[in-house]
């Protein structure tokens, strides 16, 4: 069997592709992929990175902002849209792959938009609760829409045939007990708080998690606290911590630039303050962490805080949005949460409530049916 993926710009959409190939390889070992992604964007490391053949195709968004230097990108993307189709077409020939999936990104328009017309069966599957462009547009032209979440079936053509299959989380999340976790961390059974903002940072977290540990070392609360501020916040929360005397590492502390150990940071934690991407809600909604939510405002179409308001409506997130945020804001929902042990396990249980088990299985079930045509 050979499948081809198409997906990329962010880990986002890569690694949902990535979790595809894997969930395909454990039913068809002798299975081959290939993956089409752009020469610049994060899938020409992720990919080759996870030992898969990534073949380019040059595809770039339009910008909506006439500025002068948007007009030169507009410019580009239109001349990269002239040559996909013809690219598409010379990957698919070479390949003759039997089943085309793509998990968005700009990528994924031509690709699929080429394999559903020269009759190869074809899939997407769309990570969000708001739609993004690419796959709206490709829901009418492929044979199956996979959605993370029922929520984006209202932004679909009616007619297009689905399954929520949810949205594939790493198996090493879901491997250590909350004791075991803490344990590791070096961490007592007190409250455990873990806030981040991914990998580059978040300016506004930063900033609201300073003033967060101030505040509770100050008032030498039980609380364990990890977080990471990113590459953004490498030249000003170490200051800031300095400036509060608040340490870096301490039997209660610990504040990194970078977390590598997320599945160990995420078990020991009793409450999660983060964005909202749908890779993180569904590892909140597998491990049932209670969290407040702060989406990103500058994403497309604001899909962050149509992924945070599922958890919002549902009871297992409070969902702040940035222009809204205080530092004094988040200080009192997380001393709420510390003094009401009850609630905070309601919205672990409503978390976990979201999770959809089967992910695996209701992915391979849609394959299946695309390979029997």
């Amino acid at each position: 069997m050979k499948v081809l993926l198409a997906g990329g710009g962010t880990g986002g959409h890569i690694n949902p592709a990535l979790a595809i190939a894997g969930i395909i390889k454990s039913h068809c070992p002798d299975a081959e992929f290939l993956f089409a992604g752009t020469p610049n964007g994060m899938e020409a490391r992720l990919v080759p990175q996870a030992g898969y053949k990534l073949e380019h195709i040059k595809v770039a968004g339009f910008q909506r902002r006439l500025t002068p230097g948007n007009i030169g990108r507009n410019i580009k993307a239109a001349w990269y849209l002239a040559g996909s189709g013809r690219r598409a077409k010379q990957i698919i020939r070479e390949f003759q792959p039997d089943i085309a999936i793509g998990t968005g990104g700009y990528v994924a328009g031509p690709i699929i938009r080429m394999a559903a017309k020269m009759g190869i069966p074809t899939a997407i599957h769309e990570q969000n609760a708001f739609p993004g462009v690419t796959n709206k547009l490709l829901a009418k032209q492929v044979d199956h829409v996979m959605l993370t979440v029922e929520a984006a079936l209202k932004y679909f053509d009616p007619n297009i045939k689905y399954t929520v299959t949810g949205l594939p989380v790493r198996a090493a999340l879901l491997q250590k007990t909350k004791a075991q976790a803490r344990a590791e961390l070096g961490f007592d059974d007190s409250f455990c708080l873990l806030s981040f903002g991914g990998s580059l940072g978040a300016g506004c977290i930063n900033e609201t998690m300073a003033e967060v540990l101030k505040w509770h070392t100050g008032k030498n609360l039980q609380i364990n606290h990890i977080h990471g501020y990113g590459g953004m916040g490498k030249d000003t929360f170490p200051q800031k911590m300095k400036e509060y005397s608040v340490p870096m590492k301490s039997s209660r502390i610990r504040v990194s630039e970078y977390i590598n150990d997320m599945d160990t940071c995420m078990a020991a934690a009793d409450l999660v303050v983060c964005r909202s991407g749908a890779s993180v809600l569904a590892e909140l909604e597998a491990l049932g962490k209670p969290s407040i939510l702060i989406p990103s405002p500058i994403v497309t179409g604001n899909h962050q805080f149509h992924n945070a308001n599922v958890l919002g409506k549902a009871g297992a997130a409070i969902v702040m949005e940035q222009k809204d945020v205080t530092a004094q804001g988040v200080i009192d929902q997380i001393e709420a949460l510390y003094n009401d042990r009850p609630r905070l396990q309601s919205m672990a249980q409503n978390a976990a409530a979201l999770s959809v088990k089967d992910t695996d299985d209701r992915i391979w079930q849609v394959v299946a049916s695309l390979l029997k045509k």
